[in-house]
C-alpha cells in the first residue's frame, strides 16, 4: 500500500512539473510527432538531461541528423544512466530506452546508426529531454560537463 501511495504522489508532482505532452511521453510511453518537436534539428552545443530528474543523458557531440524527425544520438553520456527493455507494442520488436533513476520513457535504440560511431541510433523524444546549452552548464549545475566541449 505504501508503494502505491508513493507512486500517486510522484505522479501528482510530475503532472504539476511537466507539460501534458511531457507527462504522456515520459510516464505513459507516448511518442511525439516527428519533425514537430523541440530538439529534432537543434544544432546548439550542450547536454540533454532527463526532463523529470535532471539526470544528464546525451551530449550534442553525439547527436546526428538521422532523418527520422526526432533527436538521434550515437550513445548516452553514461550508459549506466539508462536501461533498455524489449518492446513488442504495435506488432514490432524494438528496444525501449528508459532512464534508470526516474524510469522515464525516452524512446528507442536501433542498430542503424553511423557505423564509424558504433552503429547505434538512440531515437529520443524531445518531450523527455531538457536541453542545457554549453554556456549555461555551470549556472545550471552541470559544470563538470564543460570539459566535453573543450576537447
Amino acid at each position: 500500500m505504501e508503494n502505491k501511495k508513493r507512486m500517486k504522489l510522484k505522479n501528482e508532482e510530475l503532472r504539476k512539473k511537466l507539460t501534458p505532452l511531457q507527462y504522456k511521453v515520459t510516464q505513459e510511453n507516448a511518442t511525439e510527432k516527428p519533425f514537430e518537436n523541440e530538439y529534432w534539428n537543434n544544432k546548439k552545443e550542450g547536454i540533454y538531461v532527463d526532463v523529470c530528474s535532471g539526470e544528464p543523458l546525451f551530449t550534442s557531440k553525439d547527436k546526428f541528423d538521422s532523418g527520422c524527425g526526432w533527436p538521434s544520438f550515437t550513445k548516452p553520456i553514461d550508459k549506466s544512466s539508462i536501461k533498455e527493455k524489449e518492446d513488442f507494442t504495435y506488432n514490432m520488436n524494438r528496444i525501449e530506452v528508459r532512464t534508470k533513476r526516474s524510469d522515464s520513457h525516452l524512446g528507442h535504440v536501433f542498430n542503424d546508426g553511423p557505423r564509424e560511431k558504433g552503429g547505434l541510433r538512440y531515437c529520443i523524444n524531445s518531450a523527455a529531454l531538457k536541453f542545457i546549452p554549453v554556456e549555461k552548464l555551470e549556472e545550471e549545475g552541470y559544470g563538470e560537463y564543460l570539459s566535453i566541449f573543450s576537447e
